[in-house]
């Protein structure tokens, strides 16, 4: 490689790294404004400015922006798709049905949702209805959600439901496909879960359906932890 090209890879590479032209007031008001990788020195500042973000059109019809719950040093990070009423209302993320009974299934496996998992979303404000955020929405919401996981940088990302999946990795194979299988992205672990508000729907424990296939994932999740943190 000619030494001109080598010089001009490495000024990449450190320009989405560290950008001191960007500002906190230019990336609140549009998507076109990337966040550079390294900007939050920790999450309370990626909090605070997310509670001021106008980057799509979700902003105006919010009543909280729900940033996360958890431990900020948990080993296990878990994406969900989207704020529903109970947390827009609370500024929580899986406070309703469905994130009780995640907080069920990983007390199955003795994980505590307050101290052995940090809780996101792809997107921070709720969409209308509880619809599924449009790619739009879910892009200018990401840069948030990787400053997240670079803060948070966890063993294990758990992503829950197919919208989960497609709008971190950009697999637009079916949940139901992959859910089970560890996923590599970006030197991370992951593995696609079934969502629990899916459990809802289908509460059957008969062998093969969702919640029982869920409770095979949810071992394995336990397991490769016990692994990676070496615990017999």
């Amino acid at each position: 490689m000619p030494d001109g090209e080598q010089i001009s890879l490495f000024d990449w590479q450190e320009t989405e790294t560290v950008s001191e032209a960007v500002t906190h007031e230019e990336i609140s008001a549009s998507p076109q404004v990337p966040i550079p990788k390294g900007f939050y020195q920790n999450l309370q500042e990626l909090t605070t400015h997310c509670q001021q973000c106008q980057r799509c059109d979700l902003a105006p019809s919010r009543t909280h922006v729900v940033v996360s719950r958890g431990n900020p040093e948990a080993p296990i990070l878990i994406i969900g798709e989207g704020p529903g009423q109970h947390e827009d209302e609370t500024g929580l993320p899986f406070v309703g049905r469905a994130g009780q009974l995640l907080d069920k299934i990983l007390a199955s496996v003795k994980l505590d949702s307050q101290n052995d998992v940090y809780i996101c979303n792809i997107v921070k404000c709720r969409p209308p209805g509880n619809r599924a955020p449009t790619s739009d929405e879910s892009a200018a919401c990401k840069p948030y959600l990787l400053e997240q996981i670079r803060l948070v940088n966890p063993k294990i990302i758990l992503l829950t439901g197919a919208t989960a999946v497609r709008g971190l990795t950009g697999d637009k194979r079916g949940i139901t496909k992959i859910r089970g299988q560890w996923l590599a992205w970006q030197n991370y672990l992951c593995m696609p879960i079934l969502h629990p508000a899916y459990l809802l729907r289908n509460p059957s424990p008969e062998p093969g359906k969702p919640k029982w296939l869920m409770w095979q994932d949810i071992q394995a999740v336990r397991a490769k932890l016990d692994e990676l943190l070496q615990i017999p």
